[in-house]
């Protein structure tokens, strides 16, 4: 049985919906409530970051539900970006061959759940559209009734891979040995790129584990070695180490899954409770496998988990005194790396915990709790999950190129380095 302080009546649950709509900025997100669930990924693999380079003979895939018994028609169109993820100079012309103007036609009814749910699916390229330029990319999904409606929007890259890029991730930083941060270094073999001037043309953006508020752009190399541009021994290229991320599965509702301390259904839905969870900043660091913050949909006794994977009230409790002059949120792909109503958890002071509910599809979920101060763009893991340097974590490295009198951000490299 749910213990009372912990469920949520489902008229809370609508108005925390409502406020996890946010205004429409350039990042991957769901702006509409009824729409859940959303993946971007390249192939089969839906752990891949969605990122083709030009001559890729894959495709991006991206997924989604809505809520609902009946069919939406709905359209998208993709926007060409800089390196900022603001709109680029170029016309579609210059980035897209066919209509930007696609049709959403490749949808599923969900099968014997108890949330009704229609699954919808979209590759890129296909006979509508094909891209041509490398950079970033944004998809915006919109009622085809309703073109001004953002309902969805989804970050992807295309990159050339036409420059090499090695490096390393240390433990032993410029500020510390063995603490609490981890210290990348990166060379950038240029060699096929024409090149104008190497301290101006490039951009490189290293974000960790997927994380969009504490990525990092450098904007000039260290040195120059031949073709070689160098980073090293710069503060941007310093990360709190963290730690590694949580994990769950809420994939049968018979029976309590990894974490999940109970599965019960309670109308018109399924509850699953976590096991409550406490800080881990003052415990020894302990190496668990995960997937940096992703989740994969799964339900356990079905072999087509997209359409028969059903919806669960999944709910969070975070065992700590308050932490004043904080917020505290949850990130991973759960909540699409949003700090907003949905993924920030509110305190409870007869349970003396940290507590929220999300309404999440069945399957294999990674999670940690983050803090942010008032007034910050940045979050914090040092607070709950502490920073130890041992962490394995996946820094992803983007690197841009652009010329003098050119008007976008080509993606000339995109590459990942773990820490070991």
């Amino acid at each position: 049985m749910i213990a009372s302080a912990r469920i949520l009546p489902v008229i809370v649950l609508l108005i925390a919906a409502i406020q996890g709509v946010y205004a429409a900025e350039n990042l991957t997100g769901i702006l509409d409530p009824h729409f859940a669930t959303l993946q971007a990924y390249v192939g089969d693999d839906k752990l891949n970051d969605p990122v083709l380079t030009l001559d890729d003979d894959r495709q991006l895939v991206i997924e989604f539900d809505e809520l609902a018994d009946e069919v939406r028609y709905m359209r998208y169109s993709v926007t060409h970006c800089n390196a900022d993820w603001q709109p680029s100079q170029l016309v579609e012309s210059e980035y897209l061959e066919g209509f930007n103007e696609g049709t959403i036609d490749d949808y599923e009814f969900s099968r014997a759940t108890t949330v009704h749910y229609v699954h919808y699916r979209l590759t890129l390229p296909n006979d509508q559209i094909r891209l041509t330029a490398s950079g970033n990319y944004l998809l915006r999904v919109y009622d085809e009734g309703d073109p001004d409606d953002t309902l969805l929007q989804v970050r992807f890259m295309i990159t050339e891979q036409s420059v090499n890029l090695s490096g390393s991730v240390t433990s032993r930083t410029d500020i510390d040995y063995n603490g609490s941060h981890q210290q990348l270094s990166l060379n950038i073999d240029a060699g096929r790129v024409r090149v104008h001037d190497a301290f101006n043309d490039f951009k490189v953006v290293i974000s960790q584990n997927g994380r969009i508020d504490n990525a990092r752009t450098l904007t000039h190399p260290l040195r120059l070695q031949g073709n070689n541009l160098i980073y090293e021994h710069m503060p941007e290229l310093i990360f709190e180490a963290g730690n590694e991320y949580r994990r769950f599965e809420n994939i049968s509702t018979r029976m309590p899954g990894m974490h999940i301390d109970d599965v019960s259904y309670h109308g018109p839905y399924y509850h699953a409770v976590v096991a409550t969870d406490t800080p881990r900043n003052e415990t020894p660091y302990t190496y668990d496998s995960t997937q940096h913050g992703k989740y994969v949909v799964r339900e356990y006794n079905s072999s087509r988990s997209d359409t028969e994977a059903d919806y669960l009230v999944t709910h969070f409790a975070l065992e700590t005194p308050r932490i004043d002059g904080c917020d505290v949120y949850l990130d991973g792909d759960l909540v699409n790396r949003r700090f907003d109503g949905k993924s920030r958890l509110d305190y409870n002071d007869a349970t003396g915990c940290y507590e929220t509910a999300l309404l999440l599809k069945q399957g294999s979920y990674n999670y940690q709790y983050l803090t942010r101060p008032a007034g910050s763009d940045r979050a914090y893991t040092a607070p709950v999950e502490g920073d130890f340097y041992n962490t394995v974590n996946e820094y992803r490295v983007a690197v841009y190129h652009r010329l003098p009198g050119e008007r976008y951000d080509r993606l000339v490299g995109y590459f990942t380095i773990m820490s070991l």
